[in-house]
């Protein structure tokens, strides 16, 4: 159940849709660690390229039958059959290319596991230092964040890996989701209790090479 913010005090973003309230007050921006729900949001972000997020999360469970409940390795083995039955599935968005980054991304995937140790590992060794943050969350400051130098070194790794569909922007959304960054506006009431999840987070330690 999501907390109840003052009247008008909750990230302007978020309206007054209940499932885009709750999406605000209970998911975004609190750490995540799982990395079947990273996978998600890192796909689910290239699908949304082009659209609006409101539109995804009215399509995420459909998503999720449709994509495996987003398991690493069972997406890894979708073939060419399987693209086809997705590209006739009107539950989901069917953009052939965004279907095909995700198998491919999921492929990838296990790749930087082998590596890294897991998908958060990787993801969360990219979370930019305090001093690179501003100050103050204000709606201002966050329309000059479309992309940061965090977002940008990580969606560069990205795609030297042959991640697609994870260009800069697309990388921060997926950032301030994942709670990679707090931005919640400075006064809104949610921003305290995402802060305090980032506090006690255990950021997933990345495997040392060799």
């Amino acid at each position: 159940m999501s907390a109840t913010p003052a009247a008008g005090a909750r990230c302007w973003w978020a309206g007054d849709d209940p499932r885009y309230v709750a999406y605000h007050d209970d998911e975004w921006g609190r750490p995540v660690a799982d990395d079947r729900r990273l996978f998600e949001k890192l796909c689910l972000e290239g699908f949304q390229s082009g659209l609006s997020w409101r539109t995804i999360l009215y399509k995420r469970d459909a998503f999720r039958a449709a994509f495996a409940d987003f398991d690493v390795e069972r997406v890894a083995r979708f073939d060419a059959r399987k693209v086809e039955r997705l590209l006739q599935d009107a539950a989901i968005v069917r953009h052939r290319g965004k279907i095909e980054s995700t198998i491919n991304n999921a492929k990838r995937t296990l790749a930087l596991r082998d590596e890294a140790g897991s998908l958060a590992a990787y993801a969360w060794s990219f979370e930019p230092v305090a001093a690179a943050r501003p100050a103050r969350i204000t709606r201002e400051a966050l329309a000059a964040m479309a992309t940061t130098p965090a977002s940008i070194a990580l969606s560069k790794d990205l795609k030297k890996r042959g991640f697609t569909f994870v260009g800069p922007t697309t990388v921060y959304a997926f950032m301030q989701a994942m709670g990679l960054v707090n931005d919640h506006l400075h006064d809104c009431p949610t921003r305290a209790a995402a802060e305090a999840a980032r506090r006690t987070f255990r950021v997933p330690a990345r495997r040392a090479p060799g």
